[in-house]
């Protein structure tokens, strides 16, 4: 199964012709961080404390499965958070306000599964200033942000930064865009407040030049009918059959790789990260496994056997502790 992750995973016959873009890119880059660090341009702060659940590299690490924990984990502490987000993939311009019922391909598909499973506040927009600003004057019991995505946004003041990795494919083969997946070099991660590796089956982290740095487990947990999400089952339960496992995520066979630890036998079809479902792309009348990302995207013309498995995030014991500390501060 080929994808840019396998393109990007080393340096070979068609990533060496992308070598000098990537050269270029890198500059740009340096050039920009380097006009935030030295105050040419302004870093503006909105007044609250901004958590930057980000990454170094493109495609898919697990980032937002973290946000998602995190919210929740903040508001069983007792704060109010609220979520910005870009918003990538959908068709919204300018700000907007995340409702129940938003259409993943109007504000995109991780924002409206942030919005659905933690029911916090959540706006997108591709100003992270300017969503931060509605955010707050739309809800303003929020007394802390959390970024979904937006570690290379550097006009917005943030006091966390947390890089996420997936740790099956690291930073791949170390090169900048386009010619790898770095959108930022490795040396990056000397600055973030802390590494989270994600770590799904048989996975292991791996060691970079960073400062604090745990890892969070993923694992699959229940699954739900899509036409009746109260239908809950754990995967062992489910009927053998013919399972098709589908996914339009960024790594597609970490997903995969869980529903084989979980001994479920399926068919693999893995689409785009962001792809937009349509009622042709899956059997109406087949039984189809696929995630909670996925899974907003289709609820509306879902099959009667379609089943959403959700995701278990645990991040190690030592990262939550450091987590409540410096929130304290």
């Amino acid at each position: 199964m080929f994808s840019i992750q396998h393109l990007w995973a080393r340096t070979g016959v068609l990533t060496v012709p992308l070598l000098p873009l990537a050269l270029l890119f890198a500059a740009l880059s340096a050039l920009r961080r380097q006009a935030y660090r030295r105050g040419w341009l302004r870093v503006v702060s909105v007044g609250v404390p901004v958590i930057v659940v980000g990454n170094i590299t493109a495609g898919g690490s697990g980032k937002t499965p973290l946000v998602i924990w995190l919210v929740i984990w903040l508001r069983s502490q007792g704060y109010r958070p609220g979520v910005i987000s870009r918003g990538y993939g959908g068709t919204a311009r300018g700000c907007v306000d995340v409702q129940a019922d938003s259409l993943p391909a109007v504000v995109g598909d991780e924002p409206a599964l942030i919005r659905l499973k933690t029911d916090a506040p959540v706006v997108v927009g591709r100003d992270r200033v300017a969503a931060a600003r509605m955010l707050l004057e739309r809800h303003p019991g929020v007394d802390v942000i959390v970024s979904d995505d937006g570690l290379q946004h550097y006009r917005l003041h943030r006091d966390i930064e947390v890089a996420v990795i997936d740790a099956a494919t690291g930073l791949g083969n170390g090169w900048p865009l386009p010619a790898g997946p770095l959108r930022e070099p490795p040396g990056r991660l000397g600055s973030v407040d802390a590494v989270v590796q994600v770590v799904r089956g048989a996975a292991q982290p791996r060691t970079y030049p960073s400062g604090p740095s745990w890892r969070a487990d993923y694992t699959a947990g229940r699954a739900h009918r899509l036409r009746a999400p109260q239908d809950e089952q754990a995967l062992s339960d489910l009927p053998p059959c013919d399972w098709l496992a589908v996914t339009g995520i960024g790594r597609p066979q970490g997903f995969f790789s869980m529903l084989a630890a979980n001994g479920i036998r399926y068919r693999p079809r893995a689409f785009p990260d962001h792809h937009v479902f349509r009622p042709t792309d899956l059997p109406a009348g087949g039984a189809v496994l696929m995630t909670e990302k996925d899974a907003v995207k289709c609820q509306s013309f879902a099959g009667e056997d379609w089943w959403a498995v959700e995701l278990d995030v645990a991040p190690e014991s030592g990262f939550v502790r450091w987590l409540g500390a410096r929130l304290k501060q």
